[in-house]
């Protein structure tokens, strides 16, 4: 099957596009992920027009005011851990791809009040600006991050993405949707391990057989989260390296099948973009992001810091707690910095 990414895709409408689920694998995982790989699993998954023809959010869609009020009953001791890292000149982004490393500026230091330069304003204090990429730390992608050849998620036409920002699918629509109940999935402690090596894929049964073992399941409306140990590994050589961007273990391409089965609301990891790297897909960059963000419509999170929350899912062997995560509602942004507090 050839596919022409120069010729436009069908007219945008509410219809659903599927394939006929035979069970078979789309390829053999000995062989490189193709372009025509990719096509076939974007329609498996493809859930444009499931929430209508408006739509904006995707499988946060999944996550209903009962789940919500069903999570916070999992709050049983007031334990909070913050999944974010600090926003910082001493992050991981390297300037590849033109993320840099956020900036603190501040417009008005205490040194500025001790000189009495602000005096004529009635008050002494500090100000600051912040400089950064909206995806240099932890952050949500939105759903008009990714296009699929000319469509963005639910059919979108990409060009509604625009120099000021964009007009579908920002980030600001996601509101508080990202709350509920979250589920991780440490698996390199399942493993045995403090760590994946950078190129491990995290296979579907890998994913089943982990909350097996931890007594956990992932259902709808679950916001998955899934440890790999990379940042942590990073940290201990006291360098971020090649965090940014370079090799990571991560969600397999055949993971996509398995969380739209499971329909969880959204997935987020520890490394810089979830799914594995290199991607074992010569000439294509980044596979699994074409397929889950616009045609499945998942919100994905990146450059969690799991490691609290890990230990102490370990020590109580309790994997679910309640998740609490809006981002920053920047108007039409792509993506956005978040601070995510499980709570357990």
């Amino acid at each position: 099957m050839a596919i022409d990414y120069g010729k436009p895709l069908e007219p945008r409408g509410p219809v659903m596009y599927t394939v006929k689920d035979d069970g078979l694998p789309l390829r053999n995982r000995k062989e490189p992920i193709t372009l025509e790989v990719i096509h076939e699993m974007a329609l498996k998954v493809r859930n444009w027009g499931k929430w209508g023809p408006n739509d904006e959010i995707g499988t946060l869609n999944y996550a209903t005011p009962d789940m919500v009020a069903k999570a916070a009953k999992l709050v049983r001791h007031g334990k909070t851990f913050p999944l974010a890292i600090p926003l910082g000149m001493d992050g991981p982004q390297t300037g590849n791809r033109g993320r840099n490393n956020p900036v603190l500026l501040m417009r008005h230091s205490g040194a500025d009040a001790y000189s009495g330069l602000r005096d004529g304003s009635g008050i002494r204090g500090a100000d600051d600006w912040l400089i950064t990429p909206l995806q240099a730390g932890t952050h949500w992608d939105s759903l008009a991050h990714i296009f699929y050849i000319d469509r963005m998620w639910n059919g979108y036409d990409c060009r509604e993405v625009y120099s000021w920002g964009a007009k579908k699918c920002g980030i600001e629509k996601t509101g508080a949707k990202a709350t509920g109940r979250g589920v991780l999935l440490d698996i390199p402690r399942w493993k045995g391990l403090d760590a994946l090596a950078d190129g491990t894929p995290i296979t579907p049964d890998d994913l089943d057989a982990c909350a097996e073992a931890q007594k956990v399941k992932v259902g709808t409306g679950d916001f998955l989260i899934v440890r790999t140990g990379q940042m942590e590994a990073y940290n201990k050589r006291g360098s971020w390296g090649t965090y940014a961007g370079g090799d990571a273990p991560g969600l397999q391409f055949e993971t996509a099948e398995w969380l739209h089965k499971k329909q969880v609301a959204a997935v987020a990891t520890d490394t810089w973009g979830c799914e594995v790297r290199p991607n074992d897909a010569p000439g294509i960059y980044q596979p699994w992001h074409w397929v889950v963000i616009p045609n499945m419509g998942l919100t994905m999170g990146e450059i969690f810091n799991l490691k609290a929350l890990a230990e102490d899912c370990a020590d109580d062997k309790v994997y679910e707690f309640m998740f609490v995560a809006p981002s920053i509602p920047v108007a039409g942004a792509v993506g956005a910095p978040v601070q995510p507090v499980a709570i357990k």
